[in-house]
C-alpha cells in the first residue's frame, strides 16, 4: 500500500490542529514528498501551504498546496482533524452529533475517490468518531487510527515529572479508556528509567486521584485560558503519521479497536498498539489490575451508550 518512493499525506481541517499537524509533521520526517491541505476555506489552505513551503529548505522538498478530496485517491494517510471545537464548559461528547455528521460528509467523498490508505483521526469525541469511521467507511479495522489516550499519556507523564521532580523523559506511563473524563492511569505499570514506580515510592489512593484528575481537567484549562488545545496533540498526530509512513513498528497509545480485548468488543478505545505502514500492526492488551480492566469496562458501556443515539 505504501510505496517506497513517494508517500502522500493529506490533511482534512486546517484549524489550529491542522496546521500545527503539518508544521510539526514536517520537521519529523523526511520520508513524504506531497502533503495536501483540504479545508472550507480554500484561502485558509492556500494560505498555510505557501507558508509551509517556506520551512522546506530547512527540511525537505515536499510539495505542499491546497486540494480537495479528489486528491486523497492515492494517498497514503489521510489525517483529520475537521470539526467543531470543544468551548468552555463543554465536554468532548457535548460535540458528538456535530462532528458525527460533519465525519460522514468527509469519509465519504473520500472513500469514492478510491482512497486505500490509512485514516488518522483527532477530532472529538475521537473513540466515538474513529469507530464511526470504521462503520461509515467499511475500511479494515487496522486502517482506521484514532488519536485516543495519546495526549493524556503526554500530561499524565508530565503531572508525574512534576509530582516525583523527575525529568519527564525518564517515566514511562500511559493513560487507557476514553479521550476523555472515564479515562484512568495504569498505575501498576509506570516505570522510571526502566524501573517499576511502585518499587521507587507508593503513590496514596488520594494521590492517585489528583493525578487522574489533573489529567481530566488538563484541556478545559488550556482552553479556558487560550481557547484552544493543539501544540499536544500534533505532536501526537505527526508521531502516528510518521510510524506509518516510515513503517517504525512502534508502541503508541491511540484509539485502536477492540475485538476481545478487556473483554471488549467492537468499539475503538485507547490502549497500546503497534503502529506501522498497515496502520495497526497489533492491538495490545496492556496488563491491567482487576480494578483497571473494570475502569476500561465502564469506559466502553459509556462510549456504547453514546453510539446507540448516533445516527449517520
Amino acid at each position: 500500500m505504501l510505496d517506497t518512493y513517494r508517500h502522500k499525506v493529506v490533511l482534512i481541517g486546517d484549524g489550529a490542529v491542522g496546521s500545527t499537524f503539518a508544521f510539526s509533521l514536517l520537521q519529523s520526517t523526511n520520508e513524504i514528498d506531497e502533503l495536501v491541505i483540504v479545508d472550507r476555506t480554500k484561502e485558509k489552505a492556500e494560505g498555510d501551504a505557501l507558508d509551509l513551503a517556506d520551512i522546506t529548505p530547512l527540511t525537505s522538498p515536499v510539495k505542499i498546496y491546497a486540494g480537495s478530496y479528489e486528491d486523497t485517491a492515492d494517498a497514503d494517510v489521510v489525517v483529520i482533524t475537521a470539526g467543531i471545537a470543544r468551548k468552555p464548559g463543554e465536554s468532548r461528547l457535548d460535540l458528538v452529533n456535530k462532528n458525527a455528521t460533519i465525519l460522514k460528509t468527509i469519509i465519504d467523498p473520500i472513500v469514492a475517490s478510491g482512497f486505500a490508505g490509512i485514516f488518522v483521526i483527532s477530532s472529538n469525541p475521537v473513540d466515538i468518531l474513529t469507530t464511526l469511521a470504521q462503520r461509515i467507511s467499511g475500511f479494515p479495522k487496522e486502517r482506521i487510527i484514532g488519536t485516543g489516550t495519546s495526549l493524556d499519556s503526554l500530561r499524565l507523564r508530565v503531572f508525574l515529572s512534576k509530582k516525583l521532580h523527575l525529568s519527564v523523559n525518564v517515566i514511562d506511563a500511559l493513560m487507557l479508556g476514553e479521550h476523555g473524563d472515564t479515562s484512568f492511569a495504569a498505575f501498576n505499570e509506570i516505570t522510571v528509567s526502566g524501573k517499576p514506580l511502585k518499587n521507587l515510592t507508593a503513590l496514596s489512593s488520594t494521590e492517585k486521584k489528583e493525578i487522574e484528575k489533573a489529567v481530566h481537567q488538563a484541556g478545559g484549562k488550556i482552553i479556558a485560558n487560550k481557547g484552544a488545545t493543539f501544540y499536544g496533540i500534533a505532536k501526537c498526530l505527526s508521531a502516528i503519521t510518521r510510524a506509518i509512513i516510515e513503517n517504525r513498528n512502534i508502541v503508541l497509545p491511540i484509539s485502536a479497536p477492540l475485538d476481545g480485548q478487556y473483554n471488549i468488543e467492537n468499539i475503538y478505545l485507547g490502549t497500546p498498539a503497534i503502529i506501522n505502514s498497515q496502520g495497526i500492526g497489533q492491538v495490545l492488551e496492556y496488563p491491567l489490575t482487576t480494578d483497571e480492566v473494570e475502569k476500561m469496562q465502564q469506559s466502553a458501556i459509556a462510549m456504547q451508550e453514546v453510539l446507540t443515539n448516533i445516527n449517520v
